[in-house]
């Protein structure tokens, strides 16, 4: 767990990795959020895999949306790994099949903020990237 305070917000960060072995502790760290933010992987297979019929990135934002939450950010990673890197065509491709999903399990991709980032450079992790 990670806490911290903004004026507006007192905020408790629970990580839950996407792993299957660790399904019960996102269930159990979802059920008490307000907001879930959903990591998915940008590189080629890795997003497919996610997005796929039993992948887990479907998984656990139908797992959000059930356990009661209904706001969403969705963190497109590993931009760094695209072809070329930091690809603007596959960053919308990401966007668009991500929002077809969520759409269809309750969620509004309208009110949904989409971020691409690159934990490994820390691209858009805590500040602006020119990438």
């Amino acid at each position: 767990l990670w806490k911290f305070e903004t004026s507006k917000y007192y905020v408790t960060i629970i990580d839950a990795p996407g792993h299957r072995d660790f399904i019960k502790n996102m269930i159990t760290g979802t059920s008490q959020a307000d907001c879930a933010v959903l990591i998915v992987a940008a590189g080629v297979g890795e997003f497919e895999a996610g997005i796929s019929k039993n992948g887990q990135t479907r998984e656990h934002a139908l797992l959000a949306y059930t356990l009661g939450v209904k706001q969403l950010i969705v963190g497109v990673n590993k931009m760094d790994s695209t072809e070329p890197p930091y690809s603007q065509k596959r960053y919308e491709e990401i966007v668009k099949e991500v929002s077809t999903y969520i759409k269809k399990i309750g969620y509004n991709p309208d009110t949904v903020a989409f971020v691409p980032i690159s934990g490994w450079n820390g691209d858009n992790m805590l500040e602006p990237s020119a990438n």
